[in-house]
């Protein structure tokens, strides 16, 4: 039954949470806490399933008998000197259940790493490429704190990692003023100290590991969305709006290297009206909210998987104690 539960709730989570968080007309006022939503549902909906392939192959209930033997038994031992060992049903699960059920866990967790190996390692060698690159055809600017790319196109993005840059054209230079150029500097260092590339590989991660799943082909959207809404907030507390929403009309037409993170981009006019009209933050109670949700969908699978142990538990010991 618990296993019938996970799953279920796994295949509605992937299908249902999408649509659900997608209407949150909250996010924009809060694009950290919409992150940690977004990433909170993938690693619900994840964890479901692989709970649900280890409670096959290992029921909890069974775990809760374990429980119950070895608390019983040394409560025993310091009580009476001698260990009592009470004859409890162990809840083993059959051969096959059992290796049926740690097959499927072993795939999903596997697929998981593979995807996350192809994706950290391969934009981690396109990074090293590009920063090699950057070291021939770029200069560095004190006084910006960026490297200056000869080049006709717009653009300014960041190339994340250990050693992060931040690049931007002349052609970028040429257009922007020099509060406008320390704007979106600003933007594209926030994307550096927060490591939002962290955040968006994992979010490629699941999208790849389970192509076509709802869930996480608009966790993955999303999630590019909402990081850049970020850094828009965090360079906005250093410079004025008016100043980074005009680099970002400058901006727009740019595209940035894949692997990279830059101010402009698809998103880059819808930003700017964000920026020109800002909304009010989420007020103490609506944030609390949000942080419940977040847990409880970190939270929920674990709760469900060894609850039936928790019960056996309580209820045995409860039964050894009350009758002695």
């Amino acid at each position: 039954m618990t296993a019938a539960v996970l799953a279920g709730y796994a295949v509605l989570a992937a299908v249902a949470l999408p649509r659900l968080l997608g209407r949150a007309t909250w996010a924009e006022r809060a694009p950290r806490l919409a992150i940690a939503m977004w990433q909170a549902a993938g690693v619900s909906a994840v964890a479901s399933a692989l709970l649900a392939a280890l409670t096959v192959a290992v029921p909890t209930a069974g775990l809760g008998h374990t429980l119950t033997r070895f608390f019983l038994t040394c409560a025993a031992a310091l009580t009476t000197g001698s260990p009592a060992f009470p004859p409890f049903a162990t809840g083993v699960p059959s051969m096959t259940g059992g290796l049926v059920g740690l097959a499927a866990a072993g795939l999903v967790a596997g697929r998981v790493a593979w995807c996350g190996g192809r994706v950290v390692l391969g934009a981690r060698r396109e990074r090293r490429r590009h920063v090699e690159g950057l070291a021939l055809l770029g200069r560095h600017d004190g006084d910006l704190g960026a490297i200056v790319v000869d080049y006709d196109e717009r653009l300014a993005y960041c190339v994340p990692g250990r050693h992060g840059h931040t690049v931007i054209t002349t052609a970028a230079l040429r257009s922007l003023t020099a509060e406008q150029v320390a704007a979106v500097l600003a933007h594209e260092r926030a994307h550096l100290r927060g490591r939002h590339h962290l955040v968006l590989a994992a979010a490629e991660t699941l999208a790849r590991a389970f192509p076509g799943v709802p869930l996480f082909e608009r966790s993955r959207a999303e999630q590019v969305r909402l990081v850049e809404l970020l850094a828009d907030d965090v360079a906005a507390r250093r410079h004025p709006r008016v100043h980074l929403a005009a680099a970002l009309v400058s901006l727009a037409t740019g595209r940035a290297p894949a692997f990279t993170l830059g101010a402009g981009g698809q998103t880059a006019l819808t930003r700017v009206r964000r920026m020109l009209h800002p909304q009010a933050p989420l007020g103490r109670t609506e944030r609390l909210s949000g942080l419940l949700a977040v847990g409880l969908l970190l939270g929920g699978p674990a709760a469900v998987a060894f609850l039936p142990a928790l019960t056996t538990f309580v209820t045995h010991c409860c039964h050894t104690l009350l009758g002695s």
